[in-house]
C-alpha cells in the first residue's frame, strides 16, 4: 500500500479535488490511503477567528465562519450535484453548527487556551476530508472517512503535540488496515489527532506531511506521496533564483536539512517516521502529475556536484552573550541554554569561544524577555534582519577547501557566523536579510552551473 498525502492548494478547490481524484485512480491498485490539509488558506482563517473570539470581537469571528461555510458549501456543490451534496449537506452544516457553538464560548470566556486553539485549528482537516471523501465516492471510488483523532494518539502538548506511536499504530491497524483489505480507499484529515483521553490536538503547522509518514510507517508503506503544487525540491527558492533546477532524488539527511533550513516544500519532521521504516518519500505535483518530482530515500546516489541545494531562512536574530567574568566557570553553557528552553525559544546556530557565545533564533516576541533573563548571567547583545544561508550535499567534510570555494566566492559580503563540523551534510552562515538575493545568485552560479544528469534535471 502506498500513502498519498495531498496539501491545501492540492485540495483548494473543486478543480484542485478534481485533479486529486484522477491522480487516486490511478493508484487504486497501490491500496492508497488518503490523508488531505486544510483547503489553502483554511486553517490561516480558522486561527485568525479563533483569536478574534478569545479577544471578545464575536461578531467578527462568526463573520468569518460563515465565509468559510460558503466557500465549503460552495465547493462540495460543484463536486457533487444536487442529489449528493443533499446527502453531504447536513454533515457539513453540523460541522459548522459545532464551530460556531465553539465560538461563541471562547468569546463568553474571553480567553483562547492552546486546548481550544487546536479544537479550532482541527476543523480545516475536518471538513476537507469529508469533501473530498464524498468527491471520491461520487467518481466510483470507494472511499470512507476515516477520524484521524481516532487513530493518531498524542501526547497533550497543544499546538504541537508529539504522537505516541506505539498506541497509533495499534489504532491505524484496527481502523484503517481492514478497510485495505476490503479494498476501500481511507481518507484522513492530516495535522490532527487526540490525545487517549481523546482531547483534539494538532501536530504543529505543516503536519499533513508528518500525519502522512506516521500513516505510512504504521502500515508499512511501500511509500510515501507528498502532492503539493510544485514540480518537487529544487537547488533553491525559484522566487530567489529564477535557474533553480528539479533535485531527482535526495537523501533523508539532506531533504531534513534543507526543510529545516527553509526549504519549505515539505515539513522538517515528516522524514522521521520514514526514515525508521526505511520507505521512501516521494515529492509530486498535483498540477502537473506526469513529473517525476523528487525521490527522497535513506541513501541518494553519488553525485559530482558538491552540493545538492541551498536552502535559506530568513527573520533570523542573532543574540550575543559575552562573560568574561565566567572565563573558565562550569555551567555558563548550561545556564545559557536553560534560559532559551524556559522561554521556549530554539536555536539555530551557534558559535562558541571561551567567553562569549553567539546563537541564531527566529525573530518573535520572546526575545526582548529572553535577553533580560540573559543578562543576569553576562552581556547580552542581540540584532535582528539576518539570515541564514544553508548549503547542503553529502560528505563535505571529505572535500578539501570546500568553505575556500563558497567564501572565496563571497569575498565582498559581511558573513556574521559560520558552522561547519557539526553535520556531515552542510555549511551554514549567517548574513544580512538584504544580501540573500545576490548571495544565493552567486552561490548557485557557481556550483550549479554544471549539473549531474542523474540527480538534477
Amino acid at each position: 500500500m502506498i500513502v498519498m498525502k495531498f496539501g491545501g492548494t492540492s485540495v483548494g478547490d473543486a478543480e484542485s479535488i478534481l485533479r486529486l481524484i484522477g491522480i487516486v485512480k490511478e493508484r487504486l491498485q497501490q491500496k492508497p490511503v488518503v490523508v488531505v490539509s486544510a483547503m489553502v488558506k483554511v486553517t490561516d482563517q480558522l486561527l485568525t477567528m479563533a483569536r478574534a473570539a478569545g479577544a471578545g470581537e464575536r461578531d467578527a469571528a462568526l463573520n468569518i465562519s460563515r465565509s468559510l461555510r460558503e466557500r465549503h458549501f460552495n465547493t462540495a456543490g460543484e463536486l457533487l450535484g444536487t442529489a449528493l451534496f443533499s446527502e453531504l449537506h447536513g454533515d457539513l452544516g453540523a460541522d459548522f453548527e459545532a464551530l460556531d457553538e465553539l465560538i461563541r464560548g471562547i468569546s463568553a470566556v474571553g480567553e483562547l487556551t492552546p486546548r481550544t486553539t487546536d479544537h479550532v485549528a482541527a476543523f480545516g482537516e475536518v471538513l476537507s476530508s469529508r469533501i473530498v471523501t464524498a468527491a471520491l465516492g461520487s467518481h466510483g471510488i470507494k472511499a470512507e472517512l476515516v477520524d484521524s483523532r481516532q487513530c493518531i494518539v498524542t501526547d497533550g502538548t497543544h499546538t504541537r503535540a508529539t504522537p505516541l506511536y506505539d498506541q497509533t499504530n495499534e489504532q491505524l491497524s484496527v481502523r484503517v488496515k481492514p478497510l485495505l483489505d476490503a479494498g476501500r480507499v481511507p481518507v484522513m484529515g492530516g495535522f490532527i489527532g487526540a490525545t487517549k483521553g481523546g482531547i483534539t490536538t494538532t501536530i504543529g503547522r505543516g503536519g499533513s506531511d508528518f500525519s502522512a509518514a506516521i500513516v505510512g510507517s504504521g502500515l508499512g508503506a511501500k511509500r510515501i506521496e507528498i502532492w503539493t503544487d510544485v514540480d518537487g525540491m529544487m537547488t533553491t527558492d525559484p522566487n530567489l533564483c529564477a535557474e533553480a533546477h528539479r533535485i531527482k532524488t535526495i537523501s533523508f539527511d539532506e531533504a531534513a536539512e534543507l526543510a529545516y533550513f527553509g526549504a519549505k516544500v515539505l515539513h522538517p519532521a515528516t522524514v522521521l517516521p520514514a526514515i525508521q521504516k526505511n520507505i521512501p518519500v516521494q515529492v509530486l505535483n498535483s498540477r502537473n502529475p506526469t513529473c517525476e518530482g523528487t525521490l527522497i530515500t535513506a541513501r541518494a546516489p553519488l553525485c559530482r556536484n558538491f552540493f545538492k541545494a541551498i536552502a535559506v531562512k530568513k527573520r533570523i536574530t542573532i543574540v550575543d552573550v559575552a562573560a568574561p567574568r565566567m572565563l573558565l566557570a562550569h555551567g555558563f553553557l548550561r545556564a545559557i541554554f536553560e534560559a532559551f528552553d524556559q522561554h521556549r525559544v530554539a536555536v539555530d546556530v551557534v558559535s562558541t569561544s571561551e567567553v562569549s557565545v553567539s546563537l541564531t533564533v527566529d525573530s518573535n516576541e520572546s526575545i526582548p524577555a529572553l535577553a533580560a533573563d540573559l543578562a543576569k548571567l553576562a552581556d547580552v547583545k542581540y540584532e535582528g534582519r539576518k539570515a541564514i544561508v544553508c548549503l547542503v550535499g553529502e560528505n563535505l567534510r571529505e572535500i578539501p577547501g570546500i568553505a575556500a570555494k563558497v567564501f572565496g566566492e563571497l569575498s565582498d559580503v559581511k558573513i556574521r557566523m559560520i558552522s561547519q563540523g557539526a553535520s556531515e551534510i552542510n555549511l551554514t552562515f549567517v548574513i544580512e536579510e538584504e544580501a540573500v538575493p545576490a548571495v544565493v545568485q552567486r552561490l548557485h552560479k557557481t556550483f550549479f552551473s554544471d549539473l549531474d544528469p542523474a540527480v538534477f534535471d
